[in-house]
Formats: C-alpha cells, sequence, structure tokens
C-alpha cells in the first residue's frame, strides 16, 4: 500500500475534500480511498489529523426515504419522550427528564 500525501493544514490542495466539506456540497465519499491528509500541530498532544477524498470521484447524497424519515422521527421523539414528551433531549446521564429526576426541587420552587 503506498503511502498517501501529507499537507499543513489549510494548505491541501483544490479538488480535495473532508467528508463535512463534502456533505456541505451534497455530495459523499461514494466508496473511495483516501486521497490524503492534512495535519494541524497541536502542543500537548499528536497532530489533528483529517482526510480527504477527492470531489471529482465523489457521489451525490443518496434522499432519504419515507420510511427512513418515520423511523428519524421516531427515535427523536424516544430521545424526548420520558413518562410525557419533555419538549427536550432528555439527558442520557439522568435516564428521565429534569421533572421526574428532582421531583423534590419542583416541589420547593
Amino acid at each position: 500500500m503506498a503511502a498517501i500525501p501529507v499537507y499543513r493544514w489549510r494548505l491541501a490542495p483544490d479538488g480535495l475534500a473532508t467528508r463535512r466539506q463534502l456533505r456541505a456540497l451534497g455530495l459523499r465519499p461514494g466508496g473511495q480511498d483516501v486521497a490524503a491528509q492534512i495535519e494541524r500541530a497541536r502542543r500537548r498532544r499528536g497532530p489533528l489529523v483529517a482526510y480527504l477524498c477527492s470531489i471529482e470521484q465523489a457521489k451525490p447524497v443518496r434522499p432519504m426515504s419515507p420510511a427512513k424519515w418515520a423511523a428519524l422521527a421516531k427515535a427523536n421523539a424516544a430521545r424526548r419522550t420520558c413518562q410525557r414528551n419533555a419538549g427536550y433531549v432528555i439527558p442520557p446521564s439522568l435516564g428521565m427528564c429534569t421533572p421526574c429526576a428532582f421531583p423534590d426541587e419542583q416541589r420547593a420552587a
């Protein structure tokens, strides 16, 4: 396997993009291999690395089907529901909405 080119932060050539940049353009990597990587030096840890893909080989994002939209809506509703719809995403650390987690504090207020 050949080594991939490494560029410094913000100095990658045109025609290459990260996954997030591809998504902003309405594209996806589409199974292509990583074309290069960029590295940003950090003081106390190893370098911050981002992998780049070719924009020319990228494919359009697939549209979501009605079944996927329904599944996503159901999953998001489950993240907001304790005994009722809390109206916000319930913290995983509590496992329930704030009024259910701290009932005494709600009565005192």
